[in-house]
């Protein structure tokens, strides 16, 4: 039984919702089986025309659970073997592989979005076909300032070679507004607007048969992999591996360590003043 998302299937919808609202969704191994094995569930459901991936709570995905993360880092590091970059790659590619079973379902997929969506949840959300956010969403890269990089490489081909470049080389934080007015995503409405409007442009995508939805997706998305997405996507899972394990990546870790990852992040963003760091506006109650 799963213990990190539901689903429910209506009306030709087949909805996946990450379950973990006091985490902020992070991902961990477990959702990552999970997810893919709803993937597969989905697709293989002859009632089920398009996948609908949404999240439970304040956040859709605030990336990797850290304490996983970092604990994995902190327990190779005192052990007596060197950072194996082959079993780097092949356990980051069992999370990629999830990620892009949004992308090679056969079925059209459209996440909902609302809150942070940072880091690995970046990775996962923009392997989805259309992307729709509440207009509270928050979208951004921040472990490219340290120990990480886009392992699924979406990036570029959702907006383009400059802005990626631009939002990638900072980490800044990309609001909802700005992330559709770049193509990173479709749309976006106001937060209390966001279920109804997904589950509706699902349920009018699963007006068309099966197969026109399967052929018109492999159309289009034929178009990408032609431009070699296959292999921006193994240079961004093995860079990430790299990211992690340089001198900065390990003084991260130790960092981590030593104050807890809560603080290590603030002391990477704080210089930035976005995500956590950003400064609170005074309360009515301030002077």
């Amino acid at each position: 039984m799963a213990t990190t998302l539901t689903t429910q299937l209506e009306s030709g919808v087949y909805t996946i919702i990450l379950n973990r609202p006091h985490e902020y969704n992070a991902i961990t191994p477990g959702l990552r089986d999970e997810l893919a094995a709803a993937i597969d569930a989905a697709n293989a459901d002859d009632n089920a025309r398009v996948i609908l991936l949404r999240a439970e709570g304040p956040a859709f995905c605030a990336g990797y659970d850290l304490g996983w993360a970092t604990k994995c880092q902190s327990q190779e590091a005192s052990s007596d073997h060197r950072w194996d970059s082959v079993a780097d790659f092949t356990m980051m590619s069992r999370f990629v592989d999830t990620y892009m079973k949004l992308w090679y379902s056969h079925k059209p997929t459209i996440a909902a979005v609302q809150g942070w969506c940072i880091g690995g949840g970046t990775d996962m959300v923009l392997c989805a076909d259309i992307i729709v956010a509440a207009d509270n969403a928050v979208f951004g890269y921040p472990p490219s300032r340290v120990w990480g990089t886009p392992t699924t490489a979406m990036w570029v081909y959702r907006m383009g070679l400059e802005r990626a470049k631009r939002y990638l080389l900072t980490g800044d934080e990309i609001p909802a507004s700005v992330a559709k007015d770049m193509g990173l995503i479709l749309e976006t409405v106001p937060e209390g607007q966001l279920l109804e409007h997904a589950v509706n442009l699902a349920r009018r995508m699963a007006r068309v048969p099966t197969n026109q939805l399967i052929m018109l997706k492999l159309l289009c998305n034929q178009t990408v992999e032609n431009m070699g997405m296959a292999t921006s996507r193994t240079l961004g899972t093995l860079f990430d591996g790299v990211a992690r394990h340089t001198r900065e990546g390990n003084d991260f870790i130790k960092m981590s360590e030593s104050t807890g990852w809560r603080d290590a992040i603030r002391k990477r963003d704080d210089p930035f003043g976005d995500y956590g760091s950003r400064p609170q506006a005074p309360s009515s109650h301030d002077s």
